[in-house]
């Protein structure tokens, strides 16, 4: 079969399929994250990016390439979330920018395409950093650029093009350090390569479902007897081989190839003593006695998909229909919580500020810094480029101040602030929410807003943060060996403490954060963590530091027991 030419019709299914593709592997992709953290979501961001511009693709009755480049564009910018969701959408955005001029494309737009969505992503990233979807981008495109000159054939040159986005995202582990040490290849990569495969299987004539389910819980038994019939391969697969020798690359290219035969969601990470396999497959046996070809077996866990499938959905409803009362009553509380939705009515300001927080506690310390406009999420949930401008329009100011706190934000809240004219934005790089209330400390009502950003910025090297949480999977990170259940005490750039009872890890954590020139240890307790527990280990970190002032106040925030801020 030979296409040469693809048209608005079959590029917006080519779209959908990519979507339906990412979304139905989005918990595999987030299983790739590297800290082992509850909140690991890169694959949610992705599915959530692409669905909000499926969404208006969907919606198009009779697309064009013009049509079909708007709704990709505006949808995946708007619907950004996460550095994933930020860099995806950057690359479609480059991408539309080529295809929208054309009604049909071919080899040569689409090679064209390619490149123009790379540099976009490239620009929109400060540091752009190898080994990340960047990279599977940037090879698939090279390979396009290598590939036009040779064919006119659309499904021998996708095809090909996608093998060389495989081949990279495989040696990602190779290029980021803490990819290998984790036995994982690139989550974002992983996505981009669903994206394109989803997209090539409707050049292949494969029967793909466009449909795109409504929010709620109506269809939710339909699906879950859909889903479970489409899962090709019941059992999720996990190991590690114990080499007796190195494998050379022609060996574990069969040995690829052959858990390509027998499966699909393929990870092969290896090095020179360890082979870290998963594999979706109907008979897991098969794939235990390929690698006792090579070594010796360690870790191996063998999951019924089926059976996880239809608990997983069950769950995932009642958290739906749940998340939906709780919706609602945000949107009826939100001008007590946020009376900044009142500001049409209110006279404009000079400074505005917008503050990401994730619980009722920490909500109230930011409103009490002056804070105008609270967005719920931060790390359970990464807010969208579309909510930053939402909160944006909502806040009556000629100059607004975002503080994203979580460096997985940043790039969403500088996405909103670039699409914004008619107000100055800044937004101040907060990583973490002791570094946004750090920021909100030090503004100074006399100083213009350009000198508040830098002096706010500058003063976050002066804050040291610590998450305590629990880990959902065994791994290896920073030499740390960390079984499922564990408690981690996580620092700004790695993992500081890891261990079985609560109060120690996070007191082993805060000791390695703790120097000679620290003088304040504020403590911010989590809806898990009970009043009385956390005044207790609040005595206790003041008997173990008698120098230091101790704070502790209630926060509110899931999943993380303590954050904790050495300044």
């Amino acid at each position: 079969m030979e296409i040469n030419r693809i048209n608005a019709e079959t590029f917006a299914k080519m779209f959908l399929a990519g979507a339906k593709n990412l979304d139905a592997k989005k918990e595999w992709i987030n299983e790739l994250n590297v800290f082992p953290v509850p909140d690991g979501d890169t694959g949610t961001n992705m599915s959530m990016t692409i669905l909000s511009a499926a969404k208006e693709v969907h919606a198009l009755e009779n697309p064009t390439m013009a049509s079909l480049s708007k709704a990709i564009s505006s949808g995946s910018l708007r619907g950004a979330r996460g550095n994933s969701g930020v860099i995806l959408s950057q690359l479609f955005r480059g991408f539309t920018k080529v295809i929208k001029t054309y009604d049909e494309l071919d080899v040569m737009i689409v090679t064209e395409a390619a490149q123009k969505a790379v540099e976009t992503a490239y620009k929109a990233v400060m540091k752009p950093k190898e080994g990340t979807i960047l990279t599977v981008a940037k090879g698939a495109a090279n390979k396009a650029l290598e590939l036009c000159e040779e064919t006119d054939d659309l499904v021998f040159f996708i095809g090909e093009v996608i093998k060389e986005a495989e081949y990279v995202l495989d040696k990602t582990p190779e290029m980021l350090p803490v990819l290998k040490q984790a036995g994982v290849v690139d989550s974002g990569g992983q996505g981009l390569v669903q994206v394109l495969k989803g997209a090539y299987d409707v050049l292949l004539g494969k029967e793909v479902d466009y449909s795109l389910e409504a929010e709620g819980t109506a269809k939710a038994d339909t699906a879950a007897a859909q889903e479970a019939e489409e899962i090709k391969f019941g059992y999720c697969t996990e190991f590690i081989i114990v080499l007796e020798r190195p494998l050379t690359q022609k060996q574990e290219q069969e040995y690829k190839s052959y858990l390509d035969s027998i499966g699909d969601s393929i990870v092969v990470v290896a090095d020179d003593e360890f082979v870290k396999t998963h594999v979706h497959t109907n008979d897991p046996g098969l794939a235990i006695q390929k690698a006792l070809t090579h070594g010796s077996l360690t870790k191996i866990k063998i999951d019924n998909m089926r059976e996880e499938h239809q608990e997983k959905l069950k769950k995932e409803t009642e958290k739906q229909a749940s998340g939906q009362v709780q919706a609602n009553q945000r949107n009826e509380e939100a001008t007590e919580k946020n009376p900044q939705k009142e500001s049409k009515k209110e006279p404009k300001k000079e400074m505005g500020f917008i503050s990401v927080s994730i619980g009722e506690g920490i909500n109230e310390v930011f409103r009490g810094l002056g804070v105008d406009y609270i967005i719920e999420g931060g790390q359970t949930m990464n807010p969208s480029t579309e909510d930053m401008l939402n909160a944006i329009e909502a806040v009556n100011a000629d100059n607004i101040f975002i503080l994203p706190n979580n460096k997985n934000i940043i790039l969403a809240a500088n996405q909103a602030a670039s699409l914004v004219k008619e107000k100055h934005v800044f937004v101040i790089p907060t990583k973490t929410i002791p570094q946004g209330i750090t920021a909100m400390i030090n503004y100074i009502p006399d100083k213009t807003a350009e000198e508040n950003a830098a002096s706010m910025s500058e003063e976050l090297a002066n804050v040291k943060t610590g998450q305590v949480t629990y880990a959902v999977r065994d791994t290896v990170i920073d030499d740390k060996e960390i079984k499922q259940g564990d408690f981690m005490g996580i620092g700004d750039k790695s993992i500081l403490a890891v261990g079985q009872e609560l109060d120690a890890t996070a007191k082993a954590m805060i000791e390695e954060m703790v120097d000679e020139e620290s003088g304040i240890i504020s403590v911010y307790y989590g809806e898990e963590v009970t009043e009385e527990q956390a005044t207790a280990f609040g005595e206790s970190l003041q008997t173990a530091f008698p120098e230091i002032e101790i704070e502790v106040q209630f926060g509110g925030q899931p999943i993380y027991y303590y954050v904790v801020s050495v300044e």
